[in-house]
């Protein structure tokens, strides 16, 4: 989804507007695990799951920073009815950021 991915060879959608650095923590032997303060997101810290991980190098002033890790790398970022994670929420139990992520289109 996003505007620029510098080295990457192939087109990218460019539908948001961040630069993404892929596999910015490792390989897959580097994947890790972290709790998120995740913003207006009830319910205390978020437990993500990060592999082979992207993360955003840069947001447009219209793309909202959502989550960061303690060194300041975005992991989670909207813009509009788009959200972009750079860990996967479908290998928890925790449901929130799927219903966050519905919430969306009624904005």
């Amino acid at each position: 989804m996003a505007r620029e991915v510098p080295g990457h060879p192939h087109p990218v959608l460019g539908l948001m507007d961040v630069e993404v650095e892929r596999n910015a923590f490792g390989r897959q032997v580097d994947s890790f695990e972290a709790d998120l303060d995740v913003k207006d997101m009830p319910g205390g810290a978020y437990h993500a799951v990060f592999i082979r991980a992207p993360k955003i190098t840069r947001a447009g002033p219209d793309v909202e920073t959502l989550a960061t890790l303690p060194d300041g790398s975005v992991v989670a970022a909207r813009q509009g009815n788009m959200l972009a994670t750079s860990f996967h929420p479908e290998l928890t139990a925790d449901d929130r950021f799927h219903r966050y992520f519905l919430s969306l289109r009624k904005r």
